[in-house]
C-alpha cells in the first residue's frame, strides 16, 4: 500500500487581532492540521469560529490589524511563513490557490472574464504564448461545463451569474495546476442547483487534476458532500478532527454534536417538521398575487439602438392567507427578488394586480402607501449593507417611527428598548455604531427595525441565507415566536430548502419568472409534481438519502435565458421526461389536487408520475 504524501502540515498556529489600547485578541489558538496529496478536509464552525481566518492564514494573506504571532505552515517540508515575500508570491497561485467566498467582486469588472485569467496565467508561466494561454483557459472553461466557453471568454463579469462567476474563479484557480486548493464557503451564495453542480465539479477536478482541497464551510451538510475528513472548529480551537462519516456517526465534543444537531432533516423525521394544515385565522387571505407581470427592457448588444426585453415575473397568481409561512423557492434568475420588490412596492409590475388586505398596491398614491407600509415590511439579504454605519443602533432602529410620525421622543425611545429586548439585542448597544456586530446581530438590527412598526406581513429577500445553520436556528425560533405572539405572517423567499423545510407550511415553486407549483410543505418535499421542483430535491444538500436521485433529476449548466424565451414549457429543455406537446403547448398553473396547483402536462397523464 502507497503512503499518502503530505502535503500540507500546520503545527501550533496562533493568530490575533490587534485592538489598540485595549490589548490584543486570540482569533485562532494553537491550531494544527494535515493535509494530504488527493485529500478533500472540511473546515466546518459557525460565525466567528476562526475559518475565514484559517484559511487566509494558510495562503499567508493575513494583514492587519490581523497579525500571526506564531506557528508553522509548512508546504512540502518549507514552512511558508519564513519564505521572502517574492517567494511566497510566486508560490501563491501557482501551487496555492484561494477561491474567496464572494465571486462578484473577485475579478476586474473592466476586463473580459477570459482575458484576466490568461494575463494571470502569463504571468506565472512567462514562457507560454498568448494563443496557447488562450486555448489553455477556454478548456479549462469547457470543463467545468461554463456554457458557451468561446463566447464566455471575451464577456465582462457583469455579463455572469453567481454560478458562471464561481466556475470562471475555479478556473482562475486551477489554470494552473496547483497542488492545493483553498475554497473559502464558495457554495454559500449560490442557489441548490449551482451549489450541487459546483460540488460535483470539485469531485471530479480534484480526481482528474490529483488536488488536495481544503473546503472551508459553515454547512455541515456541504461538507458532508464533498470532504473525506473534517477539522471543527469553535472559538478559534480545533475541538474534533474525524472522518466525515465516523463524526456524523459519533461527535465527540458537546460542539460538534450540537452543530450536527442542528442540521435539518427534510425527509428522516420521526414528525412533521411544520404543519401543512394553516390555522383557523390562516382563512383570511392578506395577500392576493393576480397574474403579475414584470418585463425589463436592456440594450441588444448586436444591434444599433435596439432594446430586448428580459421576463423577470410571468403571470404570477398566488394567495397569501393570514398566518402563513409562505416560501418562494427556485434558482437564481427564476424571478424571487424581482417579485419580492413587487410585493413590497419597490417597483410596480407591468400587468396584473397586487391585493394587500383587498387594496391594490400598484396604482397606490403616496400617502396612503406610506400609511399602508406599516402594515408590510422587507428583511434584505445582506446584513452589512443595509444598515448604515453612521447611525446608532438606536437611531437606525428608531428611523421608521420618526418617518410616520405621531409619536413623542420618549415613547420612540421606549418602543424601540422594547423591540430591541423582544428580538434579543442588549439595550447596551441602543448608543453603539454597528461596527463590530456580527452578521446575526446585525439581523436583529434590521428585524428590530421592520417590528418596530407593528406589521402583520414580514417578506424575508434571503434574510438568513448569509448566515450559519446555528444563527438560522436562532432567528427561525424568534421568528416563530413572534409568530405565536403577534399574529405574523411570512413570506420567506430563499435557496436553502433545508430552511424552508423547517420554516414554511407552503411552498410556491418559481422558475423562468413564473410559479409552476404551489403546494403544502409535505407534498412539495414527499411528492411533488412538477419535475423541476424534484429537480431542486435532488440538489438539497443532506445527511440522509435522498428519494429524488442526482443522477436522474439534477440539472445541468444554468436556466434558459429570460429574453429569448421559447414557445411552450419553458423548462422542456431541462427535463428528463418532456413529451413531444411540451414543445409548443406551455401548460398554465392549474390545480391538481387539495390546495395543490402544478403547470405540468406529465401531471394530467398521470398525478403521480415518478
Amino acid at each position: 500500500m502507497i503512503s499518502p504524501v503530505n502535503i500540507l502540515d500546520v503545527r501550533n498556529l496562533t493568530v490575533s487581532l490587534d485592538l489598540g489600547s485595549r490589548g490584543t485578541r486570540a482569533v485562532l489558538t494553537h491550531v494544527d492540521l494535515s493535509i494530504d496529496e488527493n485529500e478533500v478536509l472540511g473546515i466546518i464552525g459557525e460565525s466567528g469560529s476562526g475559518k475565514t481566518v484559517l484559511s487566509r492564514a494558510l495562503v499567508r494573506w493575513v494583514t492587519s490589524p490581523l497579525k500571526i504571532e506564531s506557528g508553522v505552515i509548512a508546504y512540502r517540508g518549507n514552512d511558508l511563513l519564513r519564505l521572502p515575500r517574492t517567494q511566497m508570491q510566486a508560490l501563491r497561485g501557482r501551487k496555492i490557490a484561494y477561491i474567496g467566498s464572494d465571486p462578484g467582486n473577485a475579478l476586474d469588472p473592466t476586463l473580459p472574464v477570459g482575458r484576466q485569467i490568461v494575463e494571470k496565467l502569463r504571468s506565472i508561466e512567462p514562457g507560454i504564448s498568448n494563443g496557447e494561454a488562450e486555448r489553455r483557459v477556454i478548456r479549462l472553461l469547457d470543463a467545468v461545463k461554463m456554457p458557451g466557453a468561446k463566447q464566455r471568454f471575451e464577456e465582462f463579469p457583469f455579463h455572469f451569474s453567481g454560478g458562471m462567476m464561481q466556475r470562471a474563479l475555479i478556473v482562475d484557480a486551477l489554470v494552473t495546476n496547483p497542488d492545493l486548493l483553498v475554497a473559502d464557503n464558495i457554495t454559500q451564495p449560490l442557489d441548490v442547483t449551482v451549489a450541487a453542480q459546483i460540488l460535483r465539479l470539485l469531485r471530479e477536478l480534484q480526481r482528474d487534476f490529483k488536488t488536495a482541497i481544503l473546503f472551508v464551510s459553515s454547512s455541515f451538510v456541504v461538507v458532508n458532500e464533498i470532504a473525506h475528513r473534517v477539522l471543527v472548529l469553535a472559538g478559534g480551537r480545533v475541538v474534533e478532527t474525524q472522518n466525515v462519516q465516523q463524526l456524523l456517526a459519533a461527535p465527540q465534543h458537546a460542539y460538534t454534536r450540537q452543530l450536527i444537531a442542528d442540521i435539518p432533516r427534510i425527509w428522516q423525521s420521526s414528525t412533521e417538521v411544520v404543519a401543512d394544515e394553516p390555522s383557523p385565522a390562516a382563512k383570511d387571505v392578506i395577500l392576493s398575487v393576480r397574474n403579475v407581470r414584470r418585463v425589463y427592457p436592456t440594450r441588444d448588444r448586436n444591434k444599433l439602438f435596439a432594446n430586448q426585453f428580459v421576463h423577470a415575473v410571468r403571470d404570477a397568481s398566488f394567495d397569501v392567507r393570514r398566518g402563513d409561512n409562505l416560501a418562494i423557492v427556485g434558482e437564481s434568475g427564476c424571478g424571487k427578488s424581482t417579485l419580492s420588490r413587487l410585493l413590497s412596492r419597490l417597483e410596480v409590475p407591468d400587468s396584473g394586480q397586487i391585493l394587500f388586505m383587498g387594496e391594490d398596491i400598484a396604482p397606490m398614491k403616496a400617502k396612503r402607501l406610506l400609511t399602508l407600509r406599516r402594515k408590510f415590511q422587507l428583511l434584505l439579504q445582506d446584513p452589512f449593507s443595509s444598515i448604515p454605519p453612521h447611525l446608532s443602533i438606536g437611531r437606525t432602529i428608531a428611523e421608521p417611527l420618526y418617518i410616520h410620525g405621531g409619536m413623542s421622543r420618549s415613547e420612540i425611545r421606549d418602543r424601540v428598548a422594547a423591540t430591541m429586548q423582544e428580538v434579543g439585542l442588549s439595550l447596551d448597544l441602543f448608543g453603539k455604531l454597528p461596527v463590530g456586530l456580527s452578521a446575526g446581530q446585525r439581523q436583529r438590527v434590521s428585524i428590530a427595525r421592520a417590528l418596530v412598526l407593528d406589521p402583520e406581513l414580514l417578506i424575508l429577500d434571503e434574510t438568513l441565507s448569509a448566515l450559519d445553520q446555528v444563527e438560522q436556528r436562532k432567528l427561525l425560533a424568534l421568528f416563530q415566536r413572534l409568530q405565536d405572539q403577534r399574529g405574523m405572517t411570512y413570506i420567506y423567499i430563499s435557496h436553502d430548502l433545508g430552511m424552508v423545510r423547517q420554516a414554511c407550511n407552503r411552498i410556491a415553486v418559481m422558475y423562468l419568472g413564473r410559479v409552476v407549483e404551489l403546494a403544502d410543505n409535505r407534498t412539495t418535499f414527499i411528492k411533488p409534481r412538477h419535475h423541476y421542483t424534484r429537480a431542486l430535491l435532488s440538489a438539497v444538500p443532506a445527511v440522509e438519502e435522498r428519494p429524488f436521485k442526482a443522477e436522474t433529476y439534477l440539472l445541468e449548466g444554468e436556466p434558459p435565458n429570460p429574453i429569448h424565451i421559447s414557445a411552450g414549457c419553458s423548462f422542456r429543455s431541462r427535463c428528463p421526461f418532456a413529451l413531444d406537446k411540451c414543445a409548443f403547448d406551455d401548460p398554465p398553473l392549474v390545480a391538481r389536487g387539495r390546495d395543490e396547483s402544478a403547470a405540468c402536462h406529465l401531471t394530467e397523464i398521470d398525478p403521480h408520475h415518478p
